[in-house]
Formats: C-alpha cells, sequence, structure tokens
C-alpha cells in the first residue's frame, strides 16, 4: 500500500475519533469520497493499527445505529424552515 494512503487513513481515523466525526464530516474534511473514508477505514485501517481501527469502528457504529434519527430530525428542519418562510 502506497505511504500516503496510509498516512491518510489513519488522519482520518483520528479526525474521527476526536471529533466524534460521521463519514460524510471526514469525507468533507479530508477532500475525499465518503467511499474511500469508509474503505480507508475499514477495509485498511485494520491492517494498518488494529487498536485504531477498533476504535474508529466504535465510532462508524454508532453513528450508523443514528443516522435514522438525524435523517428524521433533518427533514423536519427542512419542512420547519420551509413553514416559516412561506
Amino acid at each position: 500500500m502506497k505511504q500516503y494512503i496510509e498516512e491518510r487513513t489513519i488522519e482520518i481515523a483520528n479526525y474521527i475519533i476526536e471529533n466524534n466525526a460521521t463519514v460524510r464530516q471526514a469525507a468533507k474534511q479530508f477532500g475525499v469520497s465518503k467511499s474511500t473514508v469508509h474503505k480507508d477505514l475499514t477495509d485498511r485501517l485494520p491492517y494498518i493499527n488494529p487498536s485504531l481501527g477498533k476504535d474508529a469502528r466504535k465510532i462508524l457504529d454508532v453513528n450508523k445505529e443514528e443516522r435514522h434519527i438525524r435523517g428524521g430530525l433533518a427533514t423536519k428542519e427542512k419542512y420547519l424552515h420551509q413553514h416559516e418562510l412561506g
């Protein structure tokens, strides 16, 4: 694996752990796709740094469990905002 990919993978993992960030937030922060972030964290990180991989996995799992709630809140906010304008 190329050195820059390993470095990016570790940087993304640290960012997600330190900021309790989502895959989307990390992708935006690092200028890569959500797919790249996901592949880095789920496929590459366990081989590069297993301990860091476990910590990042915990955050990803929590985010996965909460995503339906976030989506509902975002939709609610959208319609409340539209109602205020209308």
